[in-house]
């Protein structure tokens, strides 16, 4: 579907006098309307008995030479655009609404006098109520004729055109609302959205897990490596933490009994904000018992396959550049073998922290302050890269995984992988931690990197230790980025144009 025609002038900079020109006149013909009788702030609803989209389907048929129109009237409401005045005694003119274009035909003879003069005070981006009957045009267009109509708000500030429109992404995401208003890509794509998430949740429901909310306050914000933001609870006169993940109050859920969890929620954290990150972002964590990280990975790749099927149509997608097939299975590859392939790096000189920083050095990246997030930086450099086409990483180091479980026979490494597809992280699983006594060793050896100043390391959440004390079965978790995976659905390269009010700094 193309973009709305043109409604307006330029938007944004210093109003230059046609502008304000334009504005005045749009509030003298407010104050018409009102003189009129007809004020459009007044209204309170209207009985909409179509849309544009439903219009079109319904009347596929209709002929431009039918002898008589269909006799059944209907209702429209949407956004006035492209007013065509064809002579003194008759309008065409668009109506945008949620579904898209319906042209209309307003008549002098047929409206009345007074509702014709109403008519003509109308500016471009006001919305209307129409009720009418369907014919085709000439041109065969499919057309309302209007029978009466209502003003059901005026707007007071022309809109951008889409030559002179908000181009400036700044101004675009500020003003989402105009954002949307004139660019129908944009408006698809959160559409999309809104369809991903309905159907991850369809997914989810569909085989038994429970859809849970865990607080997003807390007293220590636990389940990941990174820094919160905080806040203060007066009435308590007690710091809080904003959550850096769901993980640990789904997993206490487990421990509950409640078996299988998920939660789709806003995730906060305190960071740098770039074309892959948000410091609020949306996370599905979704948690089974009874599960290893293999019969995850099963899950999620049967997830995504059907994911990509129902927006795509196909297994097939286009990202940027790029072409990638989510037909299963998906390629699998060993974390440590990654970097064996890629960068002709050993296990053993990554394992020492010594190693792995002459590693960084020699890419020329600058040193880190833990072994962790050495490997992490070594990992993005040499394999990320290679890793378009959806494809497992894991068994990952014990020493990036503080809540997962090790991998029998090998305690250097822990049942984990990561989903990569286009170069970027898409979900993060493993089996889970249950042994009291290891997670209260990961969570000293957290505190020995708090006191070396690593900031980003949260401060451990020995309530959490305790609730693994009643017994948590063996248990599998995920986390997927839903703004990546839908940045990756309808071809975008930023987060924030899939986010409707991603973070900005605030004017002035």
């Amino acid at each position: 579907m193309a973009d709305p025609p043109a409604l307006g002038v330029r938007d944004e900079g210093d109003l230059g006098r046609r502008e304000a020109e334009l504005r005045e006149a749009r509030r003298a013909n407010l104050a018409a309307m009102r003189a009129r009788g007809a004020d459009p702030f007044a209204e309170t609803r209207y009985d909409v008995t179509a849309h544009a989209a439903d219009l079109v389907r319904r009347y596929a048929g209709l002929a431009h030479d039918a002898a008589e129109p269909p006799p059944d009237a209907v209702a429209i409401a949407g956004r006035l655009a492209a007013v065509r005045k064809m002579g003194k005694g008759a309008i065409f003119a668009d109506v945008w609404d949620r579904t898209g274009r319906i042209q209309i035909y307003v008549r002098k003879d047929a409206l009345g006098d007074e509702p014709f003069a109403l008519f003509d005070l109308l500016d471009l981006g006001d919305i209307v109520g129409l009720t009418g009957t369907m014919f085709r045009s000439k041109t065969g267009e499919l057309t309302l004729r209007a029978t009466s109509f209502t003003v059901l708000a005026k707007s007071l500030v022309p809109l951008p055109d889409k030559w002179h429109g908000l181009h400036d992404v700044e101004k675009r995401y500020r003003r989402r609302y105009v954002d949307l208003i004139t660019s129908d890509h944009v408006r698809e794509i959160f559409l999309v959205r809104a369809k991903i998430v309905a159907e991850m949740r369809r997914f989810c429901d569909e085989r038994d897990f429970i859809e849970c909310e865990t607080p997003t306050m807390l007293h220590v914000a636990g389940g990941a490596a990174a820094r919160p933001f905080r806040t203060h609870h007066n009435a308590l006169d007690i710091d809080l933490d904003l959550r850096i993940a769901t993980e640990l109050n789904l997993k206490r859920l487990i421990v509950g009994g409640l078996e299988r969890v998920y939660e789709i929620g806003r995730i906060f954290r305190n960071e740098g904000i770039d074309t892959t990150h948000n410091p609020e972002f949306t996370m599905l964590e979704l948690y089974a018992a009874y599960w290893s990280v293999h019969e995850m990975m099963e899950f999620n790749e049967e997830l995504f396959a059907h994911l990509v099927q129902a927006v795509k149509g196909s297994y097939e997608l286009s990202y940027g550049d790029k072409l990638l097939s989510f037909a299963r299975p998906f390629k699998r590859i060993a974390y440590f073998d990654a970097l064996a392939r890629w960068g002709d790096l050993d296990r053993a000189t990554l394992l020492d922290p010594a190693g792995a920083q002459r590693v960084l050095t020699g890419l020329q990246l600058p040193p880190s302050q833990t072994h962790g997030q050495a490997l992490d930086k070594i990992f993005e450099r040499i394999v990320e890269p290679h890793l378009v086409d959806p494809t497992f990483v894991y068994d990952y180091p014990v020493l990036i995984s503080p809540l997962a479980k090790r991998k029998q026979g090998d305690p250097d490494l822990v049942d984990r992988y990561e989903l990569f597809g286009a170069n970027v992280e898409l979900s993060n699983a493993f089996t889970e931690l249950n042994d009291p006594a290891d997670q209260r060793a990961r969570f000293e050896a957290q505190i020995a990197e708090r006191k070396r100043g690593n900031d980003e390391i949260p401060p451990p959440d020995w309530d959490f230790v305790q609730a693994l004390e009643y017994g948590m079965p063996p248990t599998a978790g995920i986390g997927i980025g839903v703004d990546r995976l839908v940045m990756l659905l309808t071809n975008q390269q930023s987060i924030r144009e899939v986010i409707l009010f991603p973070l900005q700094r605030p004017i002035g």
